[in-house]
């Protein structure tokens, strides 16, 4: 499942990306009952965006934001308690990180939905139900 933190340079200080994605994967695993799960935890993945100042937008104008996507297959992030208690602690850590300085109608996140038998682990295409089979299994 790669996360895909996406950031204005300079939002946070240097060095706290790495962080930002601990925490962020943590909470997600956390909020769907997986902390520690041998399957899902090696295979929830991230890559971070750092974009200039100048080249992130809202409203067709110039901001420093933040933006948290998810790439999951439909059953995760499902329901919704567990989007509004994951999306909030999600924002919450990119405002803490920033020592408070980006306010958190700047941060924006959200999560799209694989087609089903379009995830792969070990290589291998899997179906929703294997999927679910294999963290089972963890």
């Amino acid at each position: 499942m790669p996360l895909t933190l996406t950031l204005t340079e300079g939002v946070l200080p240097h060095g706290a990306e790495k962080t930002a994605i601990a925490r962020i994967t943590h909470a997600f695993l956390k909020s769907h009952g997986l902390a520690g799960n041998k399957t899902m935890t090696p295979n929830v993945t991230a890559h971070v965006h750092l974009a200039p100042k100048g080249l992130t937008f809202a409203g067709g104008e110039p901001v420093e934001g933040a933006w948290i996507e998810w790439k999951v297959p439909s059953f995760a992030l499902a329901d919704r308690e567990i989007q509004k208690a994951f999306f909030a602690e999600a924002v919450q850590i990119v405002h803490e990180l920033s020592g408070g300085r980006l306010p958190k109608s700047h941060i924006w996140a959200n999560a799209v939905h694989a087609a089903d038998g379009a995830w792969t682990l070990d290589g291998a295409a899997m179906t929703n139900a294997e999927l679910v089979a294999s963290v089972a299994k963890g």
